[in-house]
């Protein structure tokens, strides 16, 4: 590709900004022309990223260029949640560029207009069509791409009731600033149930199902989700079950969620038990079901930087500029 698309990234020292300056400069299509960093300007990205030493020689920029069709074609933003509003208001961004939120700001449809720019729900197994004709992305929560993935067959053939889910989560998806939770001394050997029903996440995961289940999860309560967060002691990936009640046979449902995903290159169906190493570092989304009785349980792992942030964010920008949406996404999972 001679015209390679030009890059931008706002917020480029978080786990989400390291994951995704990794993915582009082995990215075919793509040239990183700056890194925005308040608190990093004028340093070398592998003083912060230090596994990038040899990779790269840019530098974090402490001022933003003008932001025109002349500079950049795609900003992705990876600041923390409330802060790509601000910055959008604050900062002038030409039309012509498109944009890539990694926050939670803009992902609730009720939140995903902003001025002349509308924000389509970034999770391409369910919005695909629109994100390939789409100037903006919000892309999905990490916990969130983790039990839709594991509930969207079951939402398209109308058989959601009320599900019970559990995840657990590394500590990276806590984000880069420390805090109590994610010193290493008090999550080694260590868990623990947060959020507890009111995960933030919820919202984005009923607005998904009811797009394929209309009705689903409404104010009257009709197909609650209820979802246990759990802290684990490890750096990365999501472990999710979701328990609900089916009274088809584990045959047909297989068939459905096959069916349901057989375009759609990152998400495949285990036979065998799953477990977090088979994904961690890839853009892969692996699902296990199990049967006992009427209750179908729908394991589901991915990468929570990747398939859950970063990975899944280049895979959107894939299918915005009409490349292959696997481009730059074939990543080997460090599996020992």
């Amino acid at each position: 590709m001679n015209n390679k698309i030009k890059i931008g990234i706002i917020g480029g020292a978080g786990y989400t900004a390291g994951e995704l300056i990794r993915i582009l400069l082995q990215h075919p299509a793509t040239e990183i022309i700056f890194v925005h960093s308040k608190s990093n300007g004028d340093q070398l990205l592998s003083k912060v990223h230090d596994d990038l030493i040899g990779d790269t020689v840019l530098k974090f920029s402490s001022t933003i260029p003008a932001l025109n069709p002349n500079s950049i074609d795609v900003l992705f933003l990876c600041q923390g949640h409330g802060a790509s509003k601000a910055f959008l208001e604050a900062q002038p961004v030409d039309a012509s560029i498109r944009i890539i939120d990694l926050s939670q700001d803009f992902r609730l449809t009720d939140l995903s207009v902003m001025g002349t720019r509308t924000f389509v729900y970034g999770l391409p197994e369910l919005n695909r069509d629109a994100i390939r004709t789409a100037k903006n992305i919000a892309n999905p929560g990490c916990f969130a791409t983790a039990i839709q993935l594991g509930l969207l067959p079951l939402a398209a053939a109308g058989l959601l009731k009320t599900v019970h889910t559990t995840g657990i989560t590394g500590s990276t998806g806590a984000g880069q600033s420390p805090s109590a939770t994610t010193h290493f001394s008090w999550r080694v050997n260590n868990i623990q149930a947060y959020k507890t029903l009111t995960h933030q996440h919820l919202h984005e995961i009923k607005q998904s199902l009811a797009q394929l289940q209309p009705g689903y999860a409404s104010a009257d309560d009709k197909g609650a989700v209820n979802f246990v967060p759990w802290r684990g002691d490890f750096a990365r990936g999501i472990f999710i079950s979701s328990q609900v009640q089916s009274t088809l046979n584990i045959i047909e449902i297989e068939k459905l969620f096959n069916a349901f995903y057989k375009d759609h290159p990152f998400v495949m169906l285990s036979q065998e038990p799953i477990h977090l190493k088979q994904v961690v570092n890839t853009n892969k989304c692996l699902i296990q079901l199990e049967k006992e009785g009427d209750t179908l349980v729908v394991h589901s792992v991915i990468d929570n930087l990747v398939k859950g942030a970063s990975g899944q964010a280049v895979q959107n920008m894939n299918l915005m500029f009409g490349l292959a949406e696997t481009t730059g996404l074939q990543l080997k999972s460090n599996y020992f």
